[in-house]
Order: structure tokens, then sequence, then C-alpha cells
């Protein structure tokens, strides 16, 4: 293991990226920083071991961490802030219910989830860290239990609208055309 290296603050940055994005999927809002915290705090001891130590990794990373940027971007057409924060399901009374299948949401059901999985991805590319690939590893988990609860409660909520909407579109990853 080297002393502080460019490594060192990428790390941490990272870090604290990847808390984010691995926790986001756990509650709403005002219990999101105690998690974050705590993601942090349980690997913040790792932050400095890696699988390599690699300047190479990060054109790979980067190019993950625009990706998901750029799905974020994609994903917040048609939503607004009670949509992405959960608002519209806990105050349906104060909230439009509409199903939005238009934009990203023809390729994915859940772009939210796949740009939170492309910047920790990223992020684990880039920094080799083991603490990012146990958030990754943590964020792919959460998420798959987010979106299975999501798609039962959407279906609820929409009915055979959501389920033939669901039986077109897959949840994560897009089809390609062959």
């Amino acid at each position: 293991m080297s002393a502080v290296t460019i490594h060192s603050p990428l790390d941490i940055f990272g870090l604290l990226v990847c808390s984010v994005y691995c926790t986001a999927y756990l509650a709403i809002m005002p219990a999101w920083g105690v998690f974050i915290a705590a993601a942090i705090a349980l690997c913040w001891p790792i932050r400095h071991l890696h699988l390599y130590e690699s300047k190479l990794p990060w054109v790979l990373g980067v190019l993950f961490i625009l990706a998901g940027l750029s799905i974020y971007r994609s994903a917040s057409q048609g939503f607004d802030r009670a949509k992405v924060s959960g608002l519209a399901e806990l105050e349906p009374d104060f909230h439009d219910q509409k199903l939005v299948v238009t934009g990203i949401r023809t390729q994915v059901r859940h772009p939210i989830y796949l740009g939170h999985l492309c910047e920790v991805f990223g992020w684990s590319i880039g920094t080799g860290s083991l603490a990012t690939i146990a958030l990754l590893v943590f964020a792919a988990i959460t998420g798959a239990i987010m979106i299975r609860k999501e798609d039962s409660e959407l279906e609820a909520r929409f009915g055979d609208v959501y389920r033939q909407y669901r039986d077109r579109v897959p949840a994560l990853l897009p089809k390609f055309p062959m």
C-alpha cells in the first residue's frame, strides 16, 4: 500500500458519492442522512484498500459516471421532484398519479436505479477501492429489492396498464435491437 497519492482524495470522494447512491434505495429523504453516515462509517476503515492502483481504469470509470449522469438527466424528463423523491406515493391526494412511460422509460422501467448503478460502478472501476466495491454490491442488492417493491406498488396503483408496460419494457437493462 502506498502513502497519500492522487487516489486518496478520489477514494474519499468516491466513498462519499457511492455512499449516497447505494443508500438511496433504503428510505425516504429524512432518514437518508443516517443511512449515508452509516455507509461512510462502515466503509471508512477500508477506504484505502484497493484491488489495483492505476490510472487506466479511470477511462472506463469516467465513461460509466458520465453515462449515469446522462441517464439521470433523461430520467428527470417527465418527472417532478415529488415523483423522484417518492412524495407522489406518500401524498397521493396532493400529486398527479400518472404513469410516465415516455422518454428513457420506453427503454427501461427504472432509469434512476440504472443511473445509480452506473455511477457506483464507475467509481468502483476508477478507484479500485474495496469500499466502493462493497457499496456497489450493497447498491445492487438493495436496488433489486426496491425494484421489486416498486413494481408491486405500481401494479397495485395502475393495474393492467402497468402490467402491460412491465411486460414490454425491461426493468433495468435496455434491450438492444439485433
